[in-house]
């Protein structure tokens, strides 16, 4: 009997989810920020994907076909954000520097996602010793300020590729998911429909695949797509103090550094990589936001 009315109410509590879910859904159609950020991280993912397919609109098209003589020359006809100290179209620079900027974001990101599902998901269902250890291990991170840990990190590294930078700033984003990911388990664990799946002979796995993922993994979404805005911006602030990226690449925080020195005479030089981040950091912030709101229901009750 008890298990009937566990299944029941397991089929019953994921109808109510998804009728919620799509009520969320339909409001944050009807918003338009949601729609507006979503439209930017989108074409942003494109000319990350691309640049070249965009980077031709105005100009040459090439980031690396420089002039000295156009050297700081502001905006003109064909080169709509000026050329930058060594003659280069900024604005095939800063399309060609979403490739680097976006994709340090998106992997760092991912990484600290699929290794705080991993970690919090284990920890969580089977407490004990294992949770001890992700837990210890977790507090030697968070005894290290984000930035200063990968400056330090960083300082200390031969190649500033960008694998190696996004492997650094996912190794201090990972711990706070994965805290969030394990009280996520540990609220689902307690529902109804795990434990009647439990009596039913549900091996950890399906409980784990089938029954609490599902549930617990909307706040690392939300927070994990946050995340992506954060660490653009974190990638930019350390490749500016000189321990990110190194050219030859291509990214925003790159521009930004070499135009530190000469950004009050030639404003161009600042204005637009500066411009391409923040709407991207603000339109990744925004997304994060309006997924709560899809991906946690119970918002909608309030």
């Amino acid at each position: 009997m008890a298990v009937a009315e566990g299944v029941t109410a397991a089929g019953g509590d994921g109808e109510r989810r998804a009728e919620l879910a799509r009520s969320a859904r339909r409001r944050l159609l009807r918003r338009p920020g949601f729609v507006v950020s979503v439209a930017i991280v989108l074409l942003m993912v494109a000319i990350a994907v691309v640049p070249q397919a965009f980077a031709g609109w105005f100009g040459h098209g090439d980031p690396r076909a420089c002039a000295l003589g156009d050297s700081t020359l502001g905006p003109r006809s064909g080169h709509p954000f000026g050329f930058d100290k060594q003659g280069c179209d900024i604005y095939a620079n800063v399309l060609y520097g979403t490739r680097d900027s976006i994709g340090i974001g998106l992997l760092a990101s991912l990484f600290g996602f699929v290794v705080a599902v991993v970690l919090g998901s284990v920890a969580a269902f089977y407490l004990g010793w294992i949770d001890a250890v992700v837990s210890r291990v977790a507090d030697v991170f968070f005894g290290f300020p984000f930035l200063l840990g990968a400056l330090v990190l960083l300082t200390s590294l031969r190649s500033h590729s960008v694998p190696t930078v996004s492997a650094t700033l996912a190794l201090f984003t990972w711990p706070t998911l994965t805290r969030l990911m394990r009280a996520s388990m540990l609220g689902a664990k307690e529902h109804d429909y795990v434990l009647a799946a439990r009596s039913l002979g549900a091996s950890d796995w399906r409980l784990i695949r089938r029954h609490l993922l599902p549930n617990a993994l909307a706040p690392v979404v939300v927070i994990s797509t946050l995340n992506v805005g954060a660490v653009i911006a974190a990638e930019a602030t350390l490749t500016f103090l000189g321990v990110g990226l190194q050219q030859p690449a291509i990214s925003w925080g790159l521009q930004l550094s070499n135009a530190q020195s000469d950004f009050q005479v030639h404003p161009h030089l600042l204005v637009f990589p500066a411009l391409f981040l923040s709407v991207t950091v603000f339109s990744f912030i925004v997304l994060g936001d309006a997924l709560e709101d899809v991906l946690d229901p119970s918002r909608d009750e309030h």
